[in-house]
C-alpha cells in the first residue's frame, strides 16, 4: 500500500474511527479480573493514540510532500550505487560531449494527484553513480507546432529536507500556477525538472560530492541535466538553465548555481541558509572542510579573490532569521557580473512552510523570465 496513496489515507481514517468506537462500546463491558480489564482498556487507549498520530502524520506528509515511499520513511531504500572521487569539476575526467546520448523513456507520474502533465522516469546516473526518479513537466508551448524548432529553458526545482521530488508539483502547485501564466505570455515557457534529492538514509547530502558516500552534486548538475538535454528539446546553454529551491533546497540552488556558472545562470533560494550546518542532518555541515567549501559565501568570496566572479544571478527571499540575512550576506559580496536580488518576507506570512513558498511561485518565475533566456 502506497504511503501517499488514497487507500492508506482512507485506511488510517477507518482505523481511527474504530479506535474511538471501541472504548465507547466496550469500556464497561470488558469481562474478567480487574487487572485484565485494565490492560485491555490501556491497549484500546494506546490504539487510539497510535491511529490518531498516524492520521496526523499522513495529513502532514501528504500536504507537504515530505516522504514519497515507505523506503524513504523507514530509511530502507538505496540510491547510491557508487561514489567515486570525481574531482573538482564533478566529472571524474570524463567529457559529457564524448558520452553517448541518454534518452530516457518517461511515463505518467505514479501519483494521480500530480495530474496528467507531470511525467517521470527512473534514471541511473552514469557519472554520479546515483539512481533515482526524475519528474518533468513540459510547458504548454512544447507540443505547439509553432514551437517545434524551439529549445526551451529549464529550471531544476529542489525540495527541502526531508522532501519529495514531486513537492513542487504537489504542495507548491507550480505547474498549475504557471500554466496560465505561460499561455498568456506573463512568464517564459520553462521545462520544470524535479529530481530526487533524498539519496542517503537519514541524511541531507547538502548537494555535495563525498567520495565513498554520495555524489549528489554530479547527480543534479551533470547526470540529470544532460539527460534532460538528451531527451527533450532543452537548451544546453548555461544561460538557459536555473535552479530553484526552498529550505535545504534553497541552499543547494545557491551553492550549485555559484559553483557551476558553466551549467546554470540563475538560482532561486527561498528560506534558505548559507552555512550547511544549519541543517543538522547535513553531511556537508558535519565535515569541517566541506562545511566551508560548500557555503555560498565562501564560493563567491573565493571566485572574487581569483578575479572570476561568476556570471550568476541569484534571487534570495526569506523572513528575518529564515533566509533574509543569508541573502544580504551574498548581496554584499556580489561583484559584476554576479547579481543578487533579496526580498524580505514578512515574519507573519506563514513561517517556514509550503504556504509561503507556494505564494512566491509566480513572482520567482517572473524574475527568472527576465534572467534566463531560451
Amino acid at each position: 500500500m502506497s504511503l501517499t496513496g488514497t487507500p492508506f489515507f482512507l485506511t488510517s481514517i477507518v482505523l481511527l474511527l474504530i479506535a474511538v468506537a471501541l472504548p465507547l462500546a466496550l469500556w464497561g463491558r470488558i469481562p474478567g479480573p480487574r487487572l485484565a480489564r485494565g490492560a485491555l482498556r490501556l491497549v484500546m487507549l494506546l490504539f487510539a493514540q497510535v491511529t490518531a498520530i498516524t492520521l496526523v502524520f499522513v495529513l502532514v506528509n501528504n500536504a507537504n510532500n515530505l516522504y514519497d515511499t515507505w523506503d524513504d520513511l523507514l530509511g530502507t531504500g538505496s540510491h547510491v550505487q557508487a561514489a567515486q572521487d570525481l574531482g573538482p569539476d564533478g566529472l571524474g575526467g570524463r567529457q559529457i560531449k564524448n558520452e553517448p546520448r541518454q534518452v530516457q523513456p518517461f511515463r505518467p507520474a505514479d501519483d494521480p494527484k500530480l495530474g496528467p502533465e507531470v511525467q517521470m522516469t527512473d534514471l541511473k546516473g552514469r557519472i554520479s553513480g546515483v539512481s533515482g526518479e526524475v519528474y518533468v513537466w513540459l510547458p504548454p508551448q512544447y507540443h505547439d507546432p509553432a514551437y517545434r524548432n524551439t529549445k526551451f529553458p529549464v529550471v531544476e526545482v529542489l525540495p527541502g529536507y526531508p522532501g519529495s521530488a514531486k513537492a513542487w508539483f504537489g504542495s507548491l502547485n507550480a505547474d498549475e500556477q504557471l500554466r496560465p501564466m505561460m499561455l498568456n505570455g506573463e512568464v517564459k515557457p520553462f521545462i520544470l525538472v524535479a529530481p530526487r534529492t533524498n539519496l542517503v538514509t537519514g541524511s541531507d547530502t547538502g548537494c555535495v560530492n563525498i567520495p565513498g558516500k554520495v555524489n549528489a552534486d554530479s547527480w543534479l548538475t551533470v547526470d540529470v541535466r544532460q539527460m534532460v538535454i538528451d531527451t527533450f528539446r532543452a537548451s544546453d546553454h548555461a544561460r538557459s538553465w536555473a535552479l530553484a529551491g526552498y529550505s535545504a533546497g534553497a541552499h543547494c540552488a545557491a551553492k550549485l548555481a555559484l559553483s557551476h556558472p558553466d551549467r546554470y545562470h540563475a538560482g532561486i533560494a527561498m528560506s534558505g541558509y548559507n552555512d550547511p550546518a544549519s541543517e543538522h542532518s547535513s553531511l556537508a555541515g558535519k565535515d569541517p572542510k566541506l562545511r566551508i567549501e560548500s557555503n555560498p559565501l565562501h564560493i563567491l568570496k573565493s571566485a572574487n579573490a581569483a578575479g572570476k566572479p561568476p556570471r550568476t544571478a541569484l534571487y534570495v527571499s526569506g523572513a528575518s532569521g529564515d533566509g533574509y540575512q543569508a541573502g544580504l550576506g551574498l548581496r554584499q559580496l556580489a561583484q559584476p557580473p554576479t547579481s543578487v536580488t533579496v526580498r524580505q518576507i514578512p515574519s507573519d506570512a506563514g513561517g517556514h512552510t509550503s504556504v509561503v513558498w507556494r505564494e512566491q511561485v509566480p513572482e520567482i518565475f517572473r524574475w527568472l523570465s527576465q534572467h534566463v533566456t531560451a
